[in-house]
């Protein structure tokens, strides 16, 4: 059982592990996002931990990897013994792979090297009141999963061998974001892109989910869009409001207005790779996850002034689940 210590710990340190003391049911993963400075190399490295809820179930750890451009994805598993993770900063090691602040090294079939962080990570901010991206809702324990954003964007340096050849990645962009909990929500939809036209230095992060609360539930969303030296949020703890959440076939369109204005978003849906998702009792292979999107973003203050008009490329997106009834929450 994990101590309260333990749990105020990890509330202050999001990045970090947050699995000390938890026997089962648990999971946690960082998302790692390497895209190059020509666009041709995009991928997601996931390394992770499983424990599973039942006593004769899944214990493992792991590194997911996704290729954003074709769709193929790879789940690589290893002991729970070769594990490890810092608990007050970001710092993992999954075999022979490590994971940090200053970069990643891989040691897999697909993906051989090393990428430093050309510049410093870019954390969603943590406060005594507002401990990252999920507000003061990161402070209730019960919650199922929960969210934290390592870094909106930084600048890699270096070059891994991609299926055996060599390729550069200098010059190229990073993010991190991460999940940890029991699982993953029943129905959710996230999308996340820092290539943004007309703004190189610009972060969108979106997400809206199921969310079970005591015997009930509710439909909760958190979106990050930081643009010209500021973070603009909309969510369910600071008093947006969703004005329109549409989900067809091919596309998802979301607009809302908030204290930061108006945000309205047009995001393409496109085939992409199945990833695992954490359940209760098993790491199962049912997201579909792209990093071929593409989002059309338009963000206006509360007078309609136009703040940001324009789209984000190589953007991750995910529509998972039961979104008839996240529709209907």
């Amino acid at each position: 059982m994990q101590s309260p210590a333990a749990f105020i710990r990890g509330v202050a340190h999001p990045e970090a592990f947050h699995g000390t003391g938890k026997t089962g049911g648990f999971f946690e993963g960082w998302y790692i996002k390497l895209v190059s400075a020509d666009l041709m190399q995009r991928w997601a490295v996931i390394p992770g931990v499983f424990k599973g809820l039942d006593a004769g179930g899944e214990d493992t750890a792991f590194v997911q990897i996704l290729d954003g451009l074709t769709g193929r994805s790879w789940f690589h598993k290893f002991p729970l013994a070769e594990f490890e993770a810092a608990t007050n900063k970001f710092e993992v090691r999954v075999g022979s792979n490590t994971f940090n602040s200053s970069g990643v090294h891989l040691d897999l079939p697909q993906l051989q090297g090393s990428l430093t962080y050309a510049t410093a990570l870019d954390p969603w901010p943590v406060t005594f009141t507002e401990p990252g991206i999920m507000g003061w809702y990161g402070m209730v324990p019960a919650m199922e999963c929960f969210h934290g954003v390592v870094s909106f964007g930084h600048s890699l340096s270096g070059s891994l061998k991609v299926e055996g050849v060599n390729t550069p990645f200098e010059g190229g962009r990073g993010y991190i974001e991460k999940d940890w909990g029991k699982a993953f929500p029943a129905g959710y939809v996230w999308m996340a892109s820092n290539h943004l036209e007309g703004a190189p230095e610009a972060s969108l992060v979106a997400s809206v989910a199921i969310i079970p609360w005591l015997r009930s539930s509710f439909r909760g969303f958190i979106i990050g869009f930081k643009h010209s030296g500021k973070l603009h949020k909309w969510s369910t703890y600071n008093r947006a409001k969703e004005v329109e959440l549409a989900i067809d076939d091919a596309h998802v369109r979301w607009s809302l207005n908030g204290p930061d204005g108006r945000l309205e978003l047009k995001a393409e849906r496109v085939r992409g790779g199945l990833l695992h998702a954490p359940l209760r009792t098993a790491m199962y292979q049912r997201v579909e996850e792209t990093l071929d999107s593409t989002i059309e973003i338009r963000h206006l203050d509360a007078v309609g002034t136009v703040l940001y008009e324009g789209k984000a490329s190589c953007a991750g997106l995910e529509v998972f689940g039961d979104i008839e009834r996240l529709l209907e929450t």
